[in-house]
């Protein structure tokens, strides 16, 4: 339990909008979603993610000022962690070595490669310490679990650490028990569906939301790997066409035009039978990879958390729990806090709760 009262500004910029809050120790006291039209965002097009740092930070402290909040008095500012390196989870220190690898884009471009570059560039002035938490580079699977089945690649590398990491430890509060001697599986279901594994306090098997397991609104998840060599020498796409294919006009947009779920279950309450066995092939896909995470954790698991923007679908959860509830009760933690969580992970340092990663320093081997 907390007795000190710390003070938050939790950011976390995305590719229309860039979210950000107050919390004093586990309390919001204001959260703003400011959404960027596309006519604001042209200037930046066909540019570098990094170039948006000046207008993303001025609209911070403008939206500040004007309602009234002033930096002074916070005691941490802390960023939605971007495309690093593989990292074990954690909350790091914002230090020179993040800052490079960040503005080179060794990894790939991303709006969240912004957050530890704003949370620094605010935090410096007013001398205090700027952390990301839990990256979507997070990589704890166990050392069997990275191998692809080509020595050419490795097994995914980003997942939906943050909500995924903070559900489980929101459980396991409300459980009063640990983290690490809990046993989970947790479904983040979204844009991009990620299902882990979590023994031992770590993620020691999870599927790559951009391109393993479940298809989702808009991901196409695991596809047959000849055929999507095919269709990449077919003459028919760019590398980049390619890619939106998979990443963005799957799933979900791929068999019926929308990525709406709500609109999907309309269409199946009007008797549209496509939208009806779409629907059920999607929750087929979670199922199944929810069996093989059981499987991982050889049975023994004690929650199945379901969360992501999806778990507000009471026909999908119902259908899930139904299917998956011999395997272990079910939880349902609908929507992604995740200023809520970056502030969590914050609040757990200056609390004394945990320590500090450093970023840079080794990270310890995957376990066998």
């Amino acid at each position: 339990m907390q007795t000190a009262e710390f003070r938050v500004l939790a950011i976390n910029p995305g590719s229309t909008s860039t979210k950000f809050g107050l919390f004093t120790n586990e309390r919001a006291e204001k959260t703003w979603t400011v959404r960027h039209a596309d006519k604001e965002m042209e200037a930046f097009r066909r540019r570098p993610i990094l170039e948006q740092e000046g207008f993303r930070r001025g609209l911070i402290e403008r939206t500040l000022k004007n309602d009234g909040f002033a930096l002074q008095g916070i005691h941490a500012i802390v960023g939605r962690g971007g495309m690093l390196r593989p990292l074990e989870s954690g909350t790091y220190h914002v230090n020179s070595a993040m800052l490079q690898e960040l503005r080179a884009a060794r990894y790939g471009e991303h709006a969240s490669n912004l957050g530890a570059i704003l949370a620094h560039c605010l935090a410096r002035p007013i001398g205090v310490e700027a952390f990301i938490v839990d990256p979507i580079s997070v990589n704890e699977r166990t050392a069997k679990a990275r191998l692809s089945g080509s020595a050419l690649m490795e097994r995914g590398r980003f997942c939906h650490a943050l909500n995924s990491k903070a559900i489980a430890k929101r459980f396991a509060r409300e459980q009063k028990r640990p983290y690490a001697e809990l046993r989970l599986i947790v479904a983040h279901l979204g844009g991009g569906n990620c299902i882990s594994a979590h023994e031992g306090g770590r993620m020691v098997d999870v599927t790559d939301a951009q391109e393993e397991g479940p298809f989702s609104t808009e991901r196409t998840g695991t596809l047959p790997a000849l055929e999507l060599v095919r269709l990449c020498y077919s003459g028919r796409y760019t590398r980049e066409q390619a890619q939106r294919l998979v990443t963005g006009e799957g799933g979900l947009y791929s068999y019926l035009g929308t990525r709406e779920l709500v609109e999907v279950e309309q269409r199946i309450a009007d008797g549209d039978a496509k939208a009806a066995l779409v629907f059920e092939a999607m929750a087929y896909q979670v199922i199944r990879e929810v069996g093989a995470m059981a499987a991982v954790l050889h049975g023994r698991v004690d929650a199945i958390l379901l969360t992501g923007g999806m778990a507000y679908s009471k026909k999908l959860t119902s259908e899930l729990s139904d299917a998956l509830r011999w395997i272990a009760p079910i939880a349902v933690y609908p929507g992604e806090d995740e200023l809520r969580a970056l502030a969590e992970g914050a609040l757990r340092v200056l609390s004394g709760e945990e320590k500090a990663r450093e970023f840079g320093d080794p990270s310890p081997a995957p376990a066998e």
